[in-house]
This record gives structure tokens, C-alpha cells and sequence, in this order.
């Protein structure tokens, strides 16, 4: 099996636009295709998603119809890491040597609010309101909190840091700082959650040209190299989102496998990442999410995000680019948004927000319903 590089990157901002979800989706291919200097009609292959704003595939049309093969992908929010994953082995498994993968979505205002027999649950599991994920995510982070000492402030400080990095970030929702103290007094939405600790449904797309190292030659690109990439669902005895009942005893969790995966897959260990970006949909998954990718014990989140270590200059910066919370979360398109800021973090091209000290590993992680992780790791070339 061979490499596989990241040679185009492209992203159509997030936030609330004029143009519809899969306008954002070409505008972001378009973007790609540019980046890596290369052509629609060279794509082998296309792997794309949507939740709200139709199917992928509906950019055929626009874009060219070239019989190239192309899979509308749907995985909840780890829809852009599956994608990646599908285009990822496409390559490494030698079938094709160069694709495309895209993800965009358009969603209208307010909570998201989940079908639950999509998700195989009764009807009165949603008639009672427990599909509305701002309830699950404040139920989790109180346990959390309660079992491993995390404060409310160390919440806010989480949302203070996301709002100041999307400040500097031209593809972000939320361009201004939120100091600690608005954060902290805002309505609450789901006891401790305020509403400035949760990230917002919104729209955007984002999109990745994949090559093979031999294509990438010939193209006279330049790639970064993808060390792994890994999606797994959740183990038995989870606590997860859509979950009608918690097992007395605890299992482990999808992004404890996913993670586990990857660092094996690129045969590195956590302490070795330079940058992260990882799924905060609110400001406690972020917490959370710190223990599971394993860069941290559970409860050692407290000391690290007080002291900074988390901020763009610190020992392991996180959500560079604001995360779901400064950029919004338009499902299709978030996990490759994530990956897109690795890539541009590891050029060296992030601009005001770049982090110091020439990044040389790049990890994502984003998380979805009903319970499931995509994780992967980039090197610079």
C-alpha cells in the first residue's frame, strides 16, 4: 500500500450566507482544484456529504460531468471524516491515484433536533425532548465535572479561547473576541452550558484534493502527508448522544478507539502532536475530548486550559481556527474543516493565527451521532 498526500485544500466560510449549501460545497472544490493545480475532470473519484442541503453528487452537473465515481456519504457529524477516510483508502488501496472529497450543508436556525427513529428510538424519546442535544451535552459535562473536578470558569475559558482564534480566522462565523465575564453571565441553555459554550448549526464547505505520492509528482504539487486516518462507533456501555439509558457499568468510548487507531496506524504517540483540532460542539466536549484523544488525563484539563497550554502559542494548541464554536457546525463540511486548518497549520500559511515553531503533526478529531469518532494525522512534507 502506498502514501497518500493532501495536495488541495479549499473552504467556502462559515457562517450564514446568500448562496445555498451547495453552492458553498463548489465554491469550496473550486477553491481545492486551484490550490492543487489540478482539474475537475483529473478527479478519479469523489466522496461527499450533506445533511440538510441535498446530495452531494448533485455538483456533477455544475461542476462537469466526467463519469468520475461519486459517493454521497452520510455518517451524522463525522460525515467529513468519513468522506476523508473513503478517499483515503481509495488511494492507499492503489484503486485510484487522485480525488476529490467535499462536504457542505445550510441549516436553518436553532437546535438540532434529531429524527429518533432514524436513530432506531421510540417516538417519545423525541415527543419528550431528549433528541435535542444541548440536553445531552449539559447532562454529560455536569457528571464530568462532578467526577473529575472541572469548574465552571475552565467551561468559559474554553469559549473565551475559541472566540479570540476566531478573530484571526477569515474562514470563521464569530470574527470578534467574547471576554470571560459575558461569557459567564450569558443565558444559560443547558445547566452549565451558556450560550456562548455552544457552537451553532450553520453553513459552509470545505473540500480536499487526494493524490497519490506519484501523482502529486507529476502535478508538481506540493502535499502533506496523511498518517492515518481511522472511524470507529461506539464500544458497549458508552455514554453517548441519543442514548436512552446508561450501562451501571462504564465502557469505553468511540473516540478512545478512533484515537487508539490512528496513533497506531501512523506509529506515534499523543505526546508527539504538535496541533489539534477536535470536536467542541459545546465548550465540555472540548474537556472532554482532551482525555479521550489522549493528551491528557481525565481532571489534568483544568490545570492545562488555566495555565493556557491550550491557546495558539502554548504547548498544544487547540481548535486553532475557533472550532465549532467560533465557526459554526454545518454538518457535511466540519470534520474537513478541521482538517483543512492542519494543512494550512502545517504550510506554515495560517497567518495571524499560525502556530509557532513550525508544527510538524496535525491531528483531527470529530465526533458524531449516534455515537461515533473520525480521527487523523498529518505530517509536513
Amino acid at each position: 500500500m502506498r502514501d497518500v498526500y493532501i495536495i488541495g485544500a479549499g473552504i467556502h466560510p462559515f457562517g450564514r450566507h446568500d448562496l445555498s449549501g451547495l453552492e458553498q460545497g463548489v465554491a469550496a472544490a473550486r477553491d481545492a482544484l486551484k490550490d492543487a493545480g489540478a482539474d475537475w475532470q483529473d478527479m478519479q473519484f469523489a466522496f461527499g456529504g450533506s445533511l440538510a442541503a441535498g446530495n452531494a453528487d448533485a455538483m456533477l452537473p455544475i461542476m462537469g460531468l466526467s463519469t468520475m465515481q461519486f459517493i454521497n456519504v452520510a455518517n451524522g457529524c463525522a460525515t467529513g471524516g468519513s468522506a476523508l477516510l473513503s478517499g483515503y483508502w481509495s488511494i492507499k488501496s492503489e484503486e485510484f491515484d487522485m480525488g476529490i472529497v467535499v462536504g457542505f450543508d445550510k441549516h436553518p436556525r436553532g437546535a438540532f433536533n434529531a429524527d429518533p427513529k432514524a436513530s432506531g428510538l421510540p417516538q417519545w424519546y423525541g415527543d419528550q425532548g431528549l433528541m435535542l442535544t444541548t440536553q445531552f451535552f449539559g447532562m454529560k459535562i455536569q457528571r464530568y465535572k462532578e467526577l473529575y473536578g472541572i469548574s465552571d470558569e475552565t467551561l468559559g475559558k474554553v469559549a473565551e479561547k475559541a472566540f479570540q482564534n476566531g478573530s484571526l480566522t477569515p474562514h470563521a462565523w464569530r470574527r470578534e473576541p467574547v471576554d470571560l465575564d459575558t461569557i459567564m453571565n450569558s443565558q444559560m441553555v443547558s445547566d452549565p452550558l451558556t450560550k456562548f459554550m455552544f457552537c451553532s448549526p450553520a453553513e459552509g464547505g470545505a473540500a480536499l484534493i487526494l493524490a497519490s505520492e506519484e501523482k502529486m509528482k507529476q502535478l508538481g504539487a506540493k502535499g502533506v502527508l496523511m498518517r492515518g486516518a481511522s472511524v470507529r462507533t461506539r464500544p458497549q456501555g458508552s455514554f453517548e448522544v441519543f442514548s436512552p439509558s446508561l450501562d451501571v457499568e462504564r465502557g469505553g468510548t468511540p473516540t478512545e478507539v478512533a484515537s487508539k487507531a490512528v496513533y497506531e496506524m501512523a506509529g506515534i504517540g499523543p505526546e508527539e502532536i504538535d496541533i489539534a483540532q477536535i470536536q467542541d460542539t459545546e465548550s465540555g466536549a472540548e474537556i472532554m475530548h482532551m482525555s479521550e484523544n489522549g493528551f491528557c488525563a481525565d481532571g489534568d484539563q483544568e490545570k492545562l486550559i488555566q495555565d493556557g497550554d491550550t491557546k495558539i502559542g502554548g504547548k498544544l494548541p487547540i481548535n486553532t481556527d475557533g472550532g465549532c464554536l467560533a465557526c459554526g457546525e454545518p454538518i457535511g463540511a466540519s470534520g474537513l474543516r478541521q482538517v483543512y486548518e492542519n494543512v494550512i497549520q502545517l504550510r506554515g500559511d495560517a497567518g495571524d493565527r499560525q502556530v509557532p515553531g513550525n508544527p510538524r503533526l496535525g491531528y483531527t478529531q470529530v465526533y458524531g451521532a449516534p455515537g461515533l469518532s473520525a480521527c487523523t494525522i498529518l505530517s509536513a512534507a
